[in-house]
């Protein structure tokens, strides 16, 4: 079993893994550049190819004793045009197009629209974005069985492209036949999390939530203006929260992104929960070994509002350099968190407590690493909801989650400032304080006079029971003790 310290940063790297990097070796090499979780992406690729890339993960996990996270990204409900004759047509700029039932091959004037969804819902003004907005269509009449539009920007259009319909609230169910397999088979490989796709209404996470079985956590991709309507509830009954840039950047004006995403961001805080940033993070290292440096004040702004995972798409799963792109996003994270205004930027959101004894604790242990030279907090917990609320808080120091149960210590590779480590039931007051000790030295969060903050709850083994908070000074001696 190879040594591996904690990573030294809070801010947490999701890679996405695909034929630039399910190589056993470069996920290894990824995971040592600074990967704390792994995205595998059911929209591509078989269940055979995804099944050795988990099991190569969980290989890595092993070697270097440390939890890591798989999510598993289901494709969702996406819309399509049909089929052209000849695979492609030319739509003029300020022509009518029109998209109807008519299965027949399409040209420059219509194609089908193979989703009898959308036909009676949409409405004069209504805009349709096709292949990510390259084309943009302008709804002039619709009816039962066509929707007759103006090109406001033209262009060509190809088989089967994608379509985005930002202006209403389609009625089709978050999960599609495809997805229910990819669950099944995400949940059977053991997946950590499970991210829901074009999530636009709190009652599309029921669907998932229920074929899951409470065995992975629920991350609600917010990539639809709909979504953002009903915020606070999606956010309420998911586990976690990803700013999927991408459509979202295709429905809405680009300059209406940023302040969105922060409002995401902040809203998920304040809950608790992970939230991740994501897409086009560093996307000119799909080709290039650097990134813009706008693409570093991305990343870098992300790190100062407090989310708690940046992730890598394309550039990690096809680009050219997916080492250096997580080696940079590393750098990068790093750097912003030894500015010393970052401690007071990530604390502008006012996460106050709830009226709880847990969050009375979480945020008292903030306080005490604020006014003592404490090294480390740390929380014994059985199902990470303790450590959350610590988490909330965003502390000076770091985060120790020591944890009976290795798919809640996975589940907090995705969370802000947490190092998980996996460890036997504890059974007495003294033993955990012990215990606590061990771990911090063993970990490398101090050594012999260091203190430690020691967040708990008696008895132990009860969830919800969080009612201790404990201050300890390491011993050398201590580190003797090997047991774990």
């Amino acid at each position: 079993m190879t040594k591996f310290e904690p990573r030294g940063r809070k801010v947490k790297i999701l890679a996405t893994v695909g034929p630039a990097s399910r190589d056993p070796d470069m996920l290894r090499r990824l995971f040592k550049a600074g990967v704390d979780a792994f995205r595998v992406n059911l929209s591509h690729g078989e269940h055979e190819g995804h099944a050795e890339t988990i099991t190569a993960i969980r290989a890595l996990e092993k070697e270097f004793n440390r939890p890591i996270a798989v999510l598993c990204d289901l494709q969702g409900p996406k819309l399509r045009v049909g089929a052209f004759a000849g695979g492609q047509a030319i739509i003029p700029h300020g022509h009518k197009f029109t998209l109807d039932r008519d299965p027949a091959p399409g040209d420059g004037t219509r194609v089908c629209l193979p989703h009898k969804e959308l036909f009676g819902l949409l409405e004069p003004g209504h805009r349709l974005l096709i292949n990510d907005g390259k084309i943009r269509l302008r709804v002039t009449e619709a009816t039962v069985d066509k929707i007759v539009c103006t090109a406001e920007v033209g262009g060509v259009i190809s088989d089967r492209k994608g379509v985005n319909v930002p202006d209403a609230e389609v009625p089709i169910p978050a999960l599609t036949d495809k997805d229910r397999r990819d669950l099944a088979f995400a949940i059977e490989q053991g997946a950590d999390w499970i991210a829901l796709s074009f999530v636009q209404r709190p009652d599309d996470l029921a669907e998932a939530r229920k074929l899951m079985d409470g065995k992975a956590a629920l991350c609600a991709k917010i990539e639809k203006p709909q979504a953002i309507r009903r915020l606070n509830e999606i956010i309420e009954l998911a586990d976690g929260v990803m700013v999927a840039r991408g459509d979202l950047g295709v429905e809405l004006n680009p300059e209406e992104v940023p302040p969105l995403q922060k409002k995401i961001v902040n809203a998920t805080r304040l809950t608790g929960k992970p939230v991740i940033v994501a897409t086009q993070m560093l996307e000119s290292m799909i080709e290039s070994p650097a990134p813009t440096r706008a693409e570093v004040s991305d990343v870098a702004n992300a790190v100062y509002d407090g989310a708690d995972a940046v992730m890598l798409s394309a550039e990690t799963a096809a680009g050219q350099w997916p080492e250096e792109a997580v080696m940079m996003m590393d750098s990068i994270a790093r750097q912003v968190e030894r500015d010393d205004a970052y401690r007071q930027r990530v604390r502008l959101l006012d996460t106050q407590p709830d009226p709880t004894t847990a969050d009375a604790l979480a945020h008292a242990c903030m306080t005490i690493a604020d006014t003592v030279a404490i090294n480390a907090i740390t929380v014994f917990t059985s199902t990470g909801s303790s450590a959350r609320r610590v988490a909330r808080e965003r502390p000076s120091v770091p985060l120790m989650v020591l944890t009976p149960n290795s798919a809640v210590a996975r589940k907090m590779a995705l969370l802000w400032g947490a190092h998980a480590v996996t460890i036997r039931e504890i059974g007495s007051f003294e033993e955990m304080i012990a215990k606590g000790k061990r771990m911090a030295l063993r970990h490398g969060f101090g050594g012999a006079g260091s203190k430690l903050v020691v967040m708990a709850g008696v008895p132990f083994g009860v969830s919800g029971a969080t009612n201790l908070l404990h201050v300890v000074t390491l011993a050398g001696d201590e580190l003797n003790n090997h047991a774990n």
